[in-house]
C-alpha cells in the first residue's frame, strides 16, 4: 500500500480533523500504534540480544511517529512540542491543549 498524502500542517485550528488526517496518515506507514500504547514490556529470560533489539526497534519505530506528527505542525508548535520524548506523550499533549479548544 502506498503511503497515504501527508496532511497539511496543524496550524492551531481544527485539531481533531487535522489528529483523524495524521492517524490515517500514520496507520499507512505501520506507525499508529505508537501513539496510544507504551513500550513492550520484556518478558523475563529473554536474552540480552534478543532484548536489545526488541527495545531499539520500538525506540526506532517511536522515533519516527514522534518525527512524522511533529513535522506535520507549524513551526511555532514544532519548537513548543519538540521536547517530547515519546509518540504518545506528544499526542496527549496536543490533545490536552486543543481538543479543549475545539469544543
Amino acid at each position: 500500500m502506498a503511503p497515504a498524502e501527508k496532511p497539511k500542517k496543524f496550524a492551531s485550528i481544527d485539531f481533531k480533523r487535522w489528529k483523524q488526517k495524521m492517524f490515517f496518515y500514520l496507520t499507512t506507514l505501520c506507525l499508529q500504534r505508537f501513539t496510544s500504547k507504551d513500550a513492550p514490556e520484556v518478558p523475563e529470560g529473554t536474552s540480552d540480544k534478543e532484548r536489545f533489539i526488541i527495545v531499539e526497534t520500538w525506540k526506532h519505530s517511536d522515533f519516527l511517529c514522534r518525527n512524522y506528527i511533529l513535522s506535520g505542525l507549524q513551526d511555532d508548535l514544532y519548537n513548543v512540542y519538540s521536547g517530547t520524548k515519546a509518540s504518545k506523550e506528544l499526542l496527549g499533549a496536543l490533545e490536552q491543549k486543543y481538543k479543549t479548544e475545539d469544543a
